[in-house]
C-alpha cells in the first residue's frame, strides 16, 4: 500500500485536484440560482458555531443549543431592521428631495473655478449643465426601474430568491449547526490518506483566515457603523444615520468605509452649514474612528496574521459580484481566503522544488549521500 502511494506521480495529484476544482466550479455555475440560501445559511452556521460549542460544554445538546443561538440571532437582526428601516427611509427620502439644492450649491462652487480657468487659458469652457445631467440620469434610472419592474412582474425570480432566502436560510443554518461535528468528520474521512497532512494543514490555515476576517472584520464593521451613526446624528449632520451605517457596511473592506464616509459626510457638512468648524468636527469623527480601528479594534478582533489585504478583498467582491451577482459577493471573501492560502502553499512547494533550485532529484540524493558520508 505504501509503495503504491509513493509511486503516484505528481501529475496524478494535479489531475485529481483539478477535476475536484472543475466539478466544484461547474456545480456552482449550474446551481447558482438556488444556492443563495444555502451559502448564507452555511455562513451563519460557521459564524455561530463557536457559541453552540460553548453551550455544549455546559451540558446543552447541540439541537436545542443550535435552535436557541439561531433564534436569538434572527430576533436581533429583525429587531435592528425594524428599528433602523423607518429612519433610513426617512433620511433617504430627504436626501433625494435635497439633491436639486446640492446641485445649485455645487454650481456656485464650480463656476468661480471655471471662470478662473477661462481667465488663465484664454478660452471659454463649456458649462456643465448639472440639472440636465441629473434629469438624464433620472430618466435612465426610471427606465431601468421600469424594466426591472416588468421583469419582476413577468418572472418574479428576485421575489422567489428573497422568499427562499427568508424561508430556507434558517433551516439550512440550523441543520448545519446541529450536524457540524458529523459534517467535519465526513469531510475529513473523504480526504485522500496520502494527502491528509497537507490538506488538513491547508484547511486549518483557511479556517484561521476566515474566522479572523469574517468574525473579526464583521465585528469591526458593526462597531464602526453604530459608532459613526450615533456620533454623526448627535453632531447634527443631515442623513447621519444613513452615512454611518453605509460607512460601517463598507468597512468590511478595511479603510474603504471610513474613506467613503469621510468624503460624503464632509461634503454634506459643508453644504449643510458652510462653516469650517462644523466640517472639521465631522471629519474628526471619522479620523478618530480610523485611529481606534487601526490601533485597537483590528489588532484585537482581526489580527495582522489572519487579515486579508484590502485590495484582495475589494477585487474579490467586484469579481464575485460581476460573475455571480449577490451569490458571488457572499462567496467572494471565503473564495479569496482559499485562493490566498492555496497560492501561498503552491509558491512554497515551488520554491522547494528542484526546478526552482536548479537541481535534479539525482543530484539532490547524491548531495545527501555525500553529506552523510562526511
Amino acid at each position: 500500500m505504501t509503495t503504491r502511494l509513493k509511486a503516484l506521480k505528481p501529475s496524478t495529484h494535479y489531475i485529481f485536484w483539478s477535476v475536484i476544482t472543475a466539478l466544484f466550479i461547474c456545480t456552482v455555475l449550474l446551481l447558482k440560482s438556488v444556492l443563495l440560501p444555502f451559502v448564507v445559511g452555511i455562513a451563519v452556521a460557521y459564524v455561530l458555531n463557536p457559541a453552540v460549542n460553548k453551550l455544549g460544554k455546559i451540558g446543552i445538546k447541540r439541537g436545542p443549543a443550535s435552535l436557541l443561538i439561531l433564534s436569538g440571532f434572527l430576533v436581533l437582526i429583525l429587531a435592528l431592521i425594524a428599528i433602523i428601516s423607518p429612519v433610513l427611509a426617512k433620511e433617504l427620502g430627504a436626501f433625494i428631495k435635497d439633491i436639486p439644492n446640492y446641485i445649485e450649491e455645487l454650481k456656485k462652487l464650480v463656476l468661480p473655478l471655471q471662470e478662473l480657468l477661462e481667465k488663465y487659458t484664454g478660452s471659454e469652457l463649456e458649462q456643465v449643465d448639472f440639472q440636465g445631467l441629473l434629469m438624464d440620469n433620472s430618466k435612465t434610472a426610471a427606465s431601468l426601474a421600469g424594466a426591472l419592474a416588468d421583469k419582476l412582474a413577468a418572472g418574479g425570480q428576485t421575489l422567489v430568491d428573497i422568499l427562499s432566502l427568508m424561508l430556507f436560510m434558517p433551516i439550512v443554518a440550523y441543520f448545519m449547526m446541529k450536524e457540524w461535528p458529523s459534517i467535519t468528520r465526513w469531510v475529513h474521512d473523504l480526504i485522500p490518506r496520502h494527502a491528509q497532512k497537507d490538506v488538513m494543514g491547508l484547511l486549518k490555515q483557511i479556517n484561521e483566515k476566515l474566522a479572523g476576517f469574517i468574525r473579526g472584520q464583521v465585528s469591526v464593521a458593526l462597531f464602526l457603523g453604530l459608532s459613526y451613526a450615533i456620533a454623526l446624528t448627535l453632531a447634527g449632520l443631515k442623513y447621519g444615520l444613513m452615512i454611518g451605517i453605509m460607512s460601517g457596511l463598507l468597512s468590511i473592506i478595511p479603510m474603504v468605509g471610513s474613506a467613503v464616509g469621510l468624503i460624503v459626510s464632509v461634503g454634506v457638512a459643508w453644504f449643510q452649514a458652510g462653516e469650517w468648524t462644523f466640517v472639521a468636527m465631522i471629519a474628526a469623527i471619522f479620523i478618530g474612528g480610523q485611529l481606534i480601528e487601526g490601533n485597537f479594534l483590528t489588532p484585537k478582533l482581526v489580527g495582522d496574521s489572519v487579515g486579508l489585504h484590502p485590495l484582495w478583498v475589494f477585487f474579490a467582491l467586484l469579481a464575485g459580484g460581476s460573475l455571480l451577482g449577490i451569490l458571488g459577493m457572499f462567496l467572494a471573501v471565503p473564495v479569496a481566503a482559499v485562493i490566498g492560502v492555496l497560492l501561498s502553499f503552491a509558491l512554497r512547494k515551488y520554491k522547494q522544488s528542484a526546478y526552482y533550485q536548479g537541481t535534479s532529484k539525482k543530484s539532490e540524493s547524491s548531495q545527501k549521500k555525500n553529506k552523510t558520508k562526511k
